[in-house]
């Protein structure tokens, strides 16, 4: 078959979304093909002026164009009308999303009913750029699609291995039970690299590893035995590593100087926060490290050291939760890319036993440091959309069954 092919002609295929405060990314998987993936892209920039971008599974773009799209709904209206789009409904067999937050109900996938909608929009106010948007693509979906099945993936999910000492804050137990704890995010991430360290990094796959999801949101995970026992984020995806417009861990009371002395109302603080902080916010120049690294502003220079100097920082603390360290990943955005941050964090840990190699380093890896390392560094590309499709299709169509249930 070539790229042409419609899903149709081939085989069932499943629909991952990933809805961001202005963006709605997708892929379309061949179930029947191990998962292969058949077309991926975005609408960028949902509430004015978006850019849609559509590719095949060569590479190539099959789509492109600015569109005026209001809102989320606008967007999968667009996506259904193209030929050969995400969307074709053919053999369609089930939509599956991320979801950022599942709150302490959800440990695992589920499939998404008026109840589990709810549960999840009922949480909005911890994951507000997150919650909503995936809220409503599910919405119109269901307004679309009603018999097609639809399945809820949980960055939240995967952190629930965590112990007591790194689950709760020193609070009364009885905010514990309201739902009041650490619950760690990017869990699709670190599940997928979870899984590839097998194949990537045997020797460390079931040992101690630190994580490092670096992107425009940032955070940390320390596996173990290829479970998480530890992560940077807490309550709500606002905690741990400094990020691209959010703050990161901030002392509480900064909050409660902000509201009493200034003035500011929730709102406020609220988008303060989520869209004004992080490395935004301390450099006064952009939220984008490549934009960071190449300026000559000295709160640029500032601000690229802070967010190095915290990811080195929790390195630490996440090794410490762990009684120890074997290895430590890159990943995402800056952690793939970013061959100048890389090299910073490493020599930052050289005192833990990393050793960093300047070619490798360079040549995007996948192995970082040197031959004769006390301890090694993997850059591993993460793709938390494969992860969604594996569960979307083990939960629609069980391998007792072969079949949708």
């Amino acid at each position: 078959m070539n790229s042409t092919d419609t899903p149709a002609d081939r085989t069932r295929h499943l629909c991952v979304m990933n809805a961001g405060s202005s963006s709605l990314k997708f892929g379309v998987y061949l179930p029947d093909d191990g998962l292969k993936l058949w077309r991926s892209g975005a609408v960028e920039g949902i509430g004015g002026a978006a850019r849609l971008r559509v590719m095949s599974e060569d590479g190539r773009e099959t789509h492109a164009g600015q569109h005026t799209v209001p809102d989320h709904g606008a967007a999968l209206r667009l996506l259904e009308g193209l030929e050969d789009g995400p969307m074709t409904r053919g053999n369609l067999m089930a939509f599956g999303h991320r979801v950022v937050h599942g709150g302490a109900a959800h440990d695992a996938p589920v499939r998404i009913d008026e109840a589990s909608l709810g549960r999840i929009e009922a949480l909005s106010a911890l994951a507000p750029l997150h919650n909503p948007p995936a809220v409503a693509v599910i919405r119109e979906l269901m307004r679309l699609f009603p018999e097609t099945p639809q399945v809820a993936c949980f960055d939240t999910a995967f952190h629930r291995s965590h112990p007591a000492v790194a689950d709760r804050f020193a609070i009364p137990d009885a905010l514990y039970r309201e739902g009041v704890r650490r619950y760690g995010f990017h869990g699709l991430s670190y599940e997928f690299i979870a899984g590839a360290l097998g194949e990537v990094a045997p020797e460390i796959a079931l040992g101690r590893v630190v994580v490092a999801h670096l992107g425009s949101g940032a955070s940390m995970c320390a596996l173990a035995g290829g479970r998480s026992v530890d992560s940077s984020m807490g309550f709500t995806a606002l905690d741990g590593l400094p990020m691209g417009t959010r703050s990161g861990s901030l002392d509480a009371g900064v909050i409660l100087w902000l509201q009493q002395q200034k003035h500011w109302s929730v709102d406020r603080v609220e988008h303060f926060l989520y869209q004004d902080c992080g490395l935004k916010g301390l450099s006064g120049v952009s939220n984008d490290m490549r934009t960071l690294l190449a300026s000559p502003e000295p709160l640029a220079h500032l601000a690229v050291e802070y967010f190095v100097y915290h990811v080195a920082r929790m390195a630490g603390a996440l090794a410490a939760s762990m009684g120890g360290i074997d290895g430590f990943v890159f990943t995402a955005g800056i952690g793939e890319r970013s061959a100048e941050i890389r090299a910073r964090v490493l020599r930052r840990l050289g005192w833990i036993g990393f050793s960093l190699d300047e070619t490798a380093n360079q040549n995007g890896g996948p192995k970082l440091t040197r031959p004769d390392s006390r301890l090694p560094a993997y850059v591993i590309p993460t793709d938390e959309e494969l992860v969604i499709a594996r569960h979307t299709q083990a939960l629609v169509q069980p391998p007792e069954t072969g079949g949708l249930v």
